[in-house]
């Protein structure tokens, strides 16, 4: 018997789910500061699901791979560890100068400086300069290293952060830094930029590699302690974990560059909705991921998902290859609150898992996204997670009416109406920002909406930004922790090498053969078999004289002189792909800058046959008045057995054992061959 376990650790809920022969089995449990509290009690609620008693259980595991979100949480909120920062002479206010931009605020006087990572009294200079070149102009002196780093400890840095100027072209002053603290200070985390992210662009090398060293003290305390109580509980496999390019690593790979784990929820939400799409015949697919804090959402498209070659990480530039996700801060915890100019608000500050939103009953006071939805009637105070959470909705109606309604003067309906439709709001802005400001036609996408809390919102998103058609998986409430289990493995090997056409192909194939020689060795430290190899050449390129890169797969095999004219009609296509349709500088010259190697280990992917879920509640179907947000109140059809229908028309709920789904008026919802809600928006739109 196989066992396959998603762990996607949510800022409310921790999803788990597990395959076995076929069978998805899918729980809940409440996140914890500690999050290895949260993961284990998920594991709990699956063992009793399963069937299996707790000594066979976690030891039975074949494969455990886990999305969290330490280091999101790390950056939202800017709690790093204190780190020091080792520079050249001269540029130790390179984080503060930055790209001389600031904020978004169109008032000067409000405008401010990036936030910071590391406080100006723990950025050390030291005296070395290579130029651009890599030839070694001031050598580095071992005295300038133990004077920097002494002055570092006694500042209380936990972690150094070491970039230095070229050291991507070369990395000998950053590599001898590193030999000293591995010889003196063995247990003193550090990273360097030339092993982290060894491409040009001073500013955003520094920033990844700070908050790469910033993070990696609080990711040792919490894997140290996760890997100590699974391997207590009995776990034998290795604890793969997501990462921010959209594959995972093992716990080794990731304690070098932890920084890669941001986000990494969510793509694993988005893995899943780009094989769904594939099992559903759709070529363009939207996700929107709505869970406890937040919504994220991503665009698939000819079954790929789009990767930034620059990330953004917490508002700061990086040279992170990443999955681009546009987040923003509404989900079911969001708060809604009316501001000093009278207007109503909703979010980004959230009610998280504790105390939660009021209807909790736990002690929250101000009202959530979840109360309004509640307050409707959209949700049944019973019927919460399977019956097993009860929800209080006099609580939730009185958290409305104390901090919205009595405010703007209007009734409880009418402000649960507001926060419902101003989250909604918020919500589909998100989706035109990857769709019309991209200049993509929002009705040739298919929305996949999932989170424990989309399906209360989908249909009204996607008629918002102007989508036809959206999909409710059949286990939306778990849909990352899902996806996770159907990523691959992959590593990224990237560098800054200039070429033109006008060098030799041979030069370019030297580079790339380097890197893919990394990856190899990468793929035989990780234990992956030959016929699951996989190595892509990429390309981030530009015409001579741009800023910005756009990045180009190149042709299978080595690099000759009869690629070139192929490889710049591809730059040509995904240039104009991008920014429009004659716009590429066809005239100019094409300048690469950075050639990059992806290996990706496949992954062996279960079919499911059978998804289950624990449900204390009656089956069949009922009827309940509810207010429609964009409406008025009605009694509406309750189906918790869709399976037996197959189609129905709008207003009506879907209950599911996690989650609920509002199909509103003048929408139609079918069952797919493969068992997820499909709702048609055409006559409501």
């Amino acid at each position: 018997m196989t066992l396959h376990v998603g762990i996607d650790v949510g800022g409310t809920f921790t999803d788990a789910v597990a395959l076995s022969d076929g069978r998805a089995f899918r729980a809940k449990a409440f996140s914890t500061k500690d999050v290895t509290t949260g993961i284990l009690a998920a594991l709990d609620v699956l063992r009793e699901r399963i069937g299996r008693t707790q000594d066979d259980f976690i030891a039975s595991i074949d494969r455990f791979v886990l999305g969290n979100t330490i280091v999101t949480n790390a950056v939202d909120e800017q709690k790093y560890a204190p780190v020091a920062l080792l520079t050249t002479t001269g540029f130790r206010d390179t984080l503060r100068i930055a790209r001389s931009a600031r904020t978004d605020e169109r008032d000067p006087h409000a405008m401010g400086p990036p936030q910071e990572v590391v406080e100006r009294r723990r950025i050390l200079e030291v005296d070395e300069r290579v130029d651009a070149r890599g030839t070694v102009l001031v050598p580095l002196a071992q005295e300038q290293i133990k004077l920097a780093v002494d002055e570092a400890i006694a500042t209380g840095a936990e972690a150094i952060a070491v970039c230095l100027l070229w050291s991507f072209r070369n990395p000998a002053h950053e590599e001898a830094i590193g030999r000293y603290l591995d010889a003196n200070h063995p247990d003193l985390p550090y990273t360097l930029s030339s092993s982290l992210t060894p491409v040009y662009r001073e500013y955003e090398r520094m920033v990844t590699t700070a908050l790469d060293a910033a993070v990696k003290p609080l990711v040792a305390t919490h894997f140290h302690e996760l890997a100590a109580r699974l391997a207590e509980a009995g776990l034998r496999t290795p604890v793969q974990i997501m990462q921010v390019h959209g594959g995972f690593l093992s716990v080794e790979e990731t304690s070098k560059a932890p920084i890669s784990m941001f986000n990494s929820g969510p793509v694993g939400g988005v893995t899943g909705a780009r094989l769904l799409g594939e099992q559903l015949g759709r070529t363009r697919v939207l996700t929107a991921d709505m869970g406890g804090t937040s919504l994220d959402a991503a665009a698939i498209m000819e079954g790929e998902f789009r990767v930034l070659p620059r990330a953004e990480v917490g508002g700061l530039p990086t040279s992170l290859t990443a999955v681009d996700i546009e987040t923003i801060g509404a989900g079911g915890g969001s708060l809604a609150w009316v501001d000093g100019r009278g207007l109503m608000r909703v979010g980004p500050h959230s009610a998280g898992s504790t105390p939660g939103p009021a209807c909790y009953g736990a002690g929250g006071e101000r009202p959530a996204v979840t109360d309004a939805a509640l307050a409707l009637g959209l949700i049944n105070p019973d019927y919460y997670l399977g019956g097993t959470v009860s929800l209080y909705p006099d609580i939730a109606r009185e958290a409305l009416r104390a901090h919205v309604a009595e405010p703007l003067g209007i009734d409880v309906e009418e402000a649960a109406q507001g926060v419902y439709r101003l989250a909604t709001s918020q919500m589909s802005n998100a989706l035109r920002k990857i769709t019309v400001n991209r200049g993509h036609d929002p009705r040739e996408f298919t929305l996949v909406g999932f989170g424990g809390a989309c399906g209360l919102f989908a249909a009204a998103i996607a008629r918002e930004a102007g989508v036809r058609e959206v999909v409710i998986p059949r286990n939306a409430a778990v849909f990352s922790a899902y996806g996770l289990m159907h990523a691959d493995s992959v590593y990224s090997a990237v560098r800054t090498s200039p070429w033109t056409m006008s060098d030799a192909a041979s030069a370019l194939e030297v580079e790339f053969a380097q890197l893919e020689a990394r990856a190899n060795e990468w793929f035989e430290a990780e234990g992956i078999a030959p016929s699951h190899r996989e190595l892509h050449r990429e390309a981030d390129m530009k015409f001579v004289g741009q800023i910005f890169e756009v990045t180009t797969s190149l042709p299978p095999g080595p690099f000759t002189e009869e690629d070139k004219a192929e490889l710049r009609r591809r730059f040509i296509r995904d240039y104009e792909e991008e920014f429009g349709s004659g716009t590429a500088w066809t005239e100019t010259e094409v300048l690469l800058v950075n050639t990059r190697v992806r290996a990706v280990g496949r992954s062996e992917i279960q079919d499911v046959q059978t998804i289950i879920a624990e449900d204390r509640a009656d089956r069949g179907s009922h009827r309940r008045e509810v207010v429609e947000p964009y409406g008025t109140r009605v009694e509406v059809d309750v189906h918790r057995d869709f399976a037996q229908i197959g189609r129905a028309e709008g207003p009506c709920l879907l209950e599911e054992p996690d989650t609920t789904i509002y199909v509103p008026s003048g929408a139609v919802v079918e069952l797919t061959p493969q068992g997820h809600f499909a709702l048609r928006l055409d006559a409501a739109l």
